[in-house]
């Protein structure tokens, strides 16, 4: 799975991608992560409010951290 964290680098950014990390390994995913930083890739993919998260390159979460729990449900949707 290509996980990748759309945000400047804020506390929060840092913080979801923490959780992102956990959750897919709690779920023994193997995955690739990326922390994306740039701008104008932000608006390519029709985010205006950080953080989100994209899960293959779809945009899943946007303007908010959820809980590990939670990533991990939606990670699993994902896979099916």
């Amino acid at each position: 799975m290509k996980i990748e964290v759309l945000g400047t680098g804020c506390a929060k950014c840092d913080k979801l991608e923490e959780a992102a990390k956990a959750a897919a390994e709690k779920l023994g995913i193997t995955y690739e992560l990326r922390h994306i930083r740039d701008i104008t890739e932000f608006v390519k993919r029709g985010v205006m409010v950080t953080p989100a998260l994209a899960l293959d390159g779809n945009v899943v979460v946007a303007g908010r951290v959820p809980s590990e729990a939670e990533l991990a449900t939606i990670m699993s949707s994902a896979l099916t």
